[in-house]
């Protein structure tokens, strides 16, 4: 690894990779937002309201998919290449977009660049960043390229040169499981629907939006698996529960939904098989939508709930607790029912910091879903209470699945969901490290007495 050793005097912030890589996204969401106010970003020609637009601005670069405007129906070209940059830079990450063009122009990774790039991409330093972060930009490029041109087979004969446009649109925001598309001509806010019997098309998008969800570090180690023939217990737990998650969401879709006429009831068998896996893929990170979310049965969106708050894998592109999050609670449990003192996966003992961190991520996010439903529910009163907490799951997992809430909501409900999807994105925990650490908070080696706590 070609690190360096810097010895500038830093401002204590600087010290700081967590402050350092939230700033960075509230600084990209600001700037963002200042440009989707300008009257030239739309078609209407006069200036957006700049909650609105700041709701926006945070949706694309949380890489979520909320919106209060359609994106086609509302913002211009000019409007819709700022939200696909932003899609892009979130996605990554300003961080590791800067660190990659450092290491472009000969620049040396110093020490604390590379800490702050292994937090920025969830990685540890026992992986070279150096080339992780060279494969991030080598492989998220690829992909979506091949992505793009793929689905300008479809979109190309379809819509003309506009199509390259919506192809490159749809590629980006489909690996960076953003869930913002350009369908809008067919109907304000319909998303996927009027394609959603299109297996070319949602078979490319599941395949981008699977990729994203994966994380880098998995896909570093598959790339690796050629010379070390073996995987990482990080990668095997990523991979097989994202199959794991992916079948049964599509089976427990099949069964809701089979007979729902609203959604998949007058489909054909094919039809309802593909959009049951379409549905299961971005229900957990992406948040396009090929049925209607808010005609599904209270039983399809509670199922929808669960499967969103669990989410994607640890530095990818998706949000959610994180399936390794999800791995380790349930392992946590299995141990103790057996008398363990500490966590177990497949003869591996787990650091007992990483399962405080995953109790932590999943209490913090539970925590911040039951507060943005409860706000939801005071100031919409329409709203019924699972669409409320569907709504407040997509903002904190970074989905961007909707049942309408969002266009519609109070002021003081789209400054809540755009909290959530803040924080879903930087990660409560990270939030939280990064104020403390600001505020000068350490850790004191004390010695203190044992409490006893009868819990259970």
């Amino acid at each position: 690894m070609r690190y360096t050793l810097d010895r500038k005097k830093e401002l204590p912030l600087l010290k700081n990779p967590a402050l350092i890589i939230v700033s960075s996204f509230a600084i990209l969401i600001l700037v963002g937002a200042l440009l989707l106010t300008l009257p030239f970003m739309n078609r209407t020609g006069s200036f957006t309201p700049f909650l609105d637009a700041l709701f926006t601005a945070t949706s694309a670069t949380c890489v979520t998919g909320l919106i209060v405007y359609d994106t086609y129906v509302y913002f211009n070209m000019a409007g819709q290449t700022v939200i696909i940059a932003l899609i892009q830079l979130g996605g990554l990450g300003l961080v590791t977009l800067t660190s990659f063009f450092y290491l472009l122009i000969g620049k040396r990774m110093n020490l604390r660049t590379a800490h702050l790039t292994q937090e920025s991409v969830s990685s540890d330093d026992k992986i070279d960043t150096v080339r992780l972060v060279k494969m991030v930009v080598f492989l998220t490029a690829s992909i979506e390229a091949v992505g793009a041109l793929l689905l300008m087979c479809y979109f190309v004969p379809a819509y003309g040169t506009y199509g390259i446009f919506m192809s490159v649109f749809f590629a980006i925001s489909a690996y960076c499981n953003a869930g913002f598309d350009l369908l809008g001509m067919h109907g304000e806010y319909s998303s996927l629907i009027s394609i959603n019997q299109n297996p070319w098309v949602l078979t490319i998008l599941m395949l981008l939006i699977i990729s994203g969800g994966l994380g880098f570090i998995v896909w570093q180690d598959l790339w690796n698996f050629r010379r070390r023939r073996r995987l990482l217990l990080h990668s095997k737990i990523v991979l097989v529960t994202t199959g794991i998650l992916i079948l049964s969401g599509a089976t427990l879709f099949l069964l809701t939904e089979w007979s729902n006429p609203a959604t998949m009831g007058n489909m054909g068998v094919g039809g309802k098989i593909l959009n049951a896996f379409f549905q299961s893929v971005t229900t957990r990170t992406a948040g396009f939508d090929s049925i209607g979310n808010g005609e599904m049965t209270t039983l399809s969106k509670f199922i929808s709930v669960i499967y969103m708050f669990i989410g994607a894998a640890p530095g990818s592109t998706g949000g959610g607790i994180k399936v390794t999050t999800l791995v380790v609670l349930l392992m946590t449990v299995v141990s103790v029912t057996r008398g363990r003192t500490d966590t177990v996966i497949r003869n591996r003992r787990v650091d007992k910091l990483v399962v405080y961190k995953a109790l932590s991520v999943a209490f913090l996010g539970m925590l911040l879903v039951m507060i943005t439903t409860g706000v939801l529910l005071a100031t919409e009163s329409s709203s019924s209470e699972i669409n409320a907490l569907f709504e407040s799951t997509s903002a904190f997992a970074t989905v961007g699945l909707s049942v309408g809430i969002s266009a519609e909501a109070h002021e003081l409900g789209k400054i809540m969901l755009i909290i959530g999807m803040f924080l879903g994105r930087v990660g409560p925990v990270s939030f939280a490290l990064s104020i403390s650490m600001a505020a000068g908070a350490r850790e004191k080696k004390q010695v203190m007495p044992d409490a006893k706590i009868w819990v259970g």
